[in-house]
């Protein structure tokens, strides 16, 4: 029998998650505000917290030195287009994987998941090496392959998690029903996981945003995404502190009002099937 919830321990519980949400947001809000500020007040010893002149001059002069448009689109072909053709090999995958399971299903899987902890450094010089090959470097295509395949192991370990919580006899009555294997993914299973598959896709999409390692050393300036443009405000001179707050602030919004308009989405998605 479940013991009754306290009120004491309810506050408490509460108050934990509002610390811990504070202490993961407050970098996000630092860089945020020290976008506001000047060269000078961004180094200030103490810190400035809330009082000081605030200005939207950083923000002039990235736009002035940047083209941040074209770096937004680009992460937006790159983010979506790797995200949209992982979950078009991941589909099928997880389907094979969770009803049509053979002896070595998980350890395809562990295997999959395996190759996440390898170090990037590790296969830089050759995937760059394939690059050069087949002139990819500096193009939205290369960056689309690479991050496609990075995140594949997550996305079909997720869609695969999901596959497994739907009753494997609703597909067995759609096959005796006459529908074909395209039909059974496109209209039966699809349909029944698209919380599933949704939060896959958002998490893929954040994943894929955030991604500067491959970035930084696969593309030079017309594929540069928006890691690129923050990178750039590093300079062998130094760090100018507030006009690289207000390119990470230009460049994380999109992905957080994303998250923010999604996040009933995500959760919901995150959730299928643990409750049955």
């Amino acid at each position: 029998m479940a013991r009754a919830v306290t009120p004491q321990r309810k506050i408490l519980t509460t108050l934990v998650a509002w610390i811990i949400g504070l202490l993961i947001f407050f970098p996000i809000f630092w860089t945020i505000l020290t976008s506001f500020k000047t060269e000078a007040q961004a180094i200030n010893d103490p810190p400035l917290f809330l009082f000081f002149d605030w200005t939207l001059e950083n923000y002039a002069v990235v736009q002035e030195r940047s083209d941040y448009m074209r770096f937004l689109w680009n992460s937006v072909i790159i983010a979506g287009g790797s995200t949209l053709l992982g979950v078009l090999i991941a589909v099928p995958a997880a389907w094979s994987m969770a009803f049509v399971p053979s002896r070595r299903t998980k350890d395809i899987l562990l295997w999959m998941l395996s190759t996440k902890m390898l170090p990037a450094v590790g296969v830089l010089y050759p995937i760059s090496l394939l690059f050069v090959e087949f002139n990819l470097l500096d193009t939205r295509i290369g960056l689309i392959v690479v991050l496609m395949l990075i995140n594949l192991p997550i996305i079909v370990w997720m869609l695969y998690t999901y596959f497994r919580e739907i009753p494997g006899e609703i597909l067995e009555a759609a096959r005796m029903d006459g529908a074909t294997l395209k039909e059974e993914i496109l209209y039966v299973l699809t349909p029944m996981a698209i919380p599933g598959i949704a939060s896959t896709v958002l998490l893929n999409i954040i994943l894929a945003w955030n991604e500067a390692f491959w970035t930084l050393n696969l593309t030079a300036a017309q594929a540069a995404p928006l890691t690129a443009f923050i990178a750039s405000y590093s300079s062998p001179e130094g760090l100018f502190f507030a006009k690289l707050s207000a390119a990470s602030t230009m460049a994380i919004a999109p992905i957080l009002i994303l998250g923010w308009f999604s996040q009933k989405q995500l959760v919901r998605g995150l959730t299928f099937g643990a409750v049955k």
